[in-house]
């Protein structure tokens, strides 16, 4: 008798491909396992026209997939793991990190540029530039005060539809979902990390278990990548530390250095982490660099944390977002 595994998935082309990677490296990693996918309509799916920042709720991806969890209707979830909330829910965890695609941002345009573009000059002044994301527009505000950022929500290929229709005169995507999808355009253009900081965990997925369910845990083992899960267990660190989510312009990325020693790249030992910080506006900006080993992702969250902190993290947040919890 084969062993099943009912996994939870949102029901968008995007959710539905990434879901099926996965449960096929489970198949492969696991002979005899029979995997039947199982889609749950989530709050930030039946809500498209609000902003995600106004509607002011954490978990808006996830937290139908995860109450089915916790009713053991599917044995698995699959998240794009920038939805989660910053901390897992009592019952549940990470019961795998797999490896992550690109985890930079796209600004997909109308029409091609050469390559050696910059991707400035690939928006004409007062341009509209369409994102959900609040982190987006802050940073694009930040380096352009002159671009119009509207509210562009819908599934990848309604966000390129739109931008055919000329709705906007661009639009910026997760390179993740446009790679996972196979529809990267070529009228992309992939943003420099430095100067868009990715939300956390961005481009990585989740494999969210029962925290108990010791079988899928076993099940999920071969698919663990350790550097990921260190480096967006730092992000999530930071994120929870400053309170962030859909409301708070911020990104923060941790990335493994590859040591090349002398034969080709080796595991990396050291990591680097970027974050940022704005007013919606993208007028006030605080960064921060730093980096650690690869083993202690806490330490480097804490230290990107203090950083921020020294220079007003906690004010310019407070600014906005009235009655934050702080974190000590």
């Amino acid at each position: 008798m084969k062993d099943r595994l009912i996994i939870g998935t949102r029901g968008s082309a995007l959710a539905l491909a990434q879901t099926r990677r996965v449960a096929a490296a489970l198949e492969a990693a696991n002979p005899g396992l029979e995997t039947e996918l199982r889609v749950i309509r989530t709050t930030g799916d039946a809500v498209q026209k609000t902003p995600l920042s106004e509607i002011g709720d954490r978990g808006l991806f996830v937290r139908e997939i995860e109450e089915a969890l916790l009713r053991s209707e599917v044995d698995l979830a699959v998240h794009s793991l920038k939805d989660l909330p910053s901390a897992d829910p009592e019952d549940l965890c990470l019961a795998a990190v797999p490896c992550r695609e690109d985890a930079r941002d796209a600004l997909i345009t109308p029409r091609a540029f050469p390559r050696s573009t910059p991707w400035a000059e690939r928006l004409p002044q007062g341009a509209t530039v369409g994102t959900s994301s609040l982190r987006r527009k802050s940073q694009l505000l930040h380096l352009r005060p002159d671009l119009l950022v509207t509210n562009f929500r819908g599934n990848v290929d309604t966000r390129l539809r739109k931008l055919s229709s000329g709705d906007v005169d661009a639009c910026i995507l997760a390179c993740a979902g446009l790679d996972r999808l196979g529809v990267f355009p070529q009228t992309g253009t992939r943003l420099p990390l430095d100067a868009f900081v990715p939300a956390p965990g961005q481009g990585a997925l989740a494999l969210q278990s029962r925290r108990d369910d010791a079988r899928v845990a076993l099940l999920c083992s071969p698919l663990e990548d350790p550097l990921v899960r260190g480096a967006v267990t730092a992000e999530r660190r930071v994120m929870s530390a400053l309170q962030g989510g859909c409301q708070v312009p911020l990104g923060v990325h941790a990335r493994p250095l590859e040591l090349d020693s002398g034969d080709g790249p080796r595991l990396a030992t050291q990591m680097e982490m970027l974050a940022f910080v704005a007013s919606p506006d993208g007028q006030t900006v605080i960064r921060a660099t730093e980096g650690g080993e690869v083993s202690k992702p806490i330490e480097l969250a804490d230290r990107v944390v203090s950083s921020l902190r020294s220079q007003g993290v906690e004010e310019l947040l407070g600014s906005f977002l009235e009655g934050a919890n702080r974190v000590d």
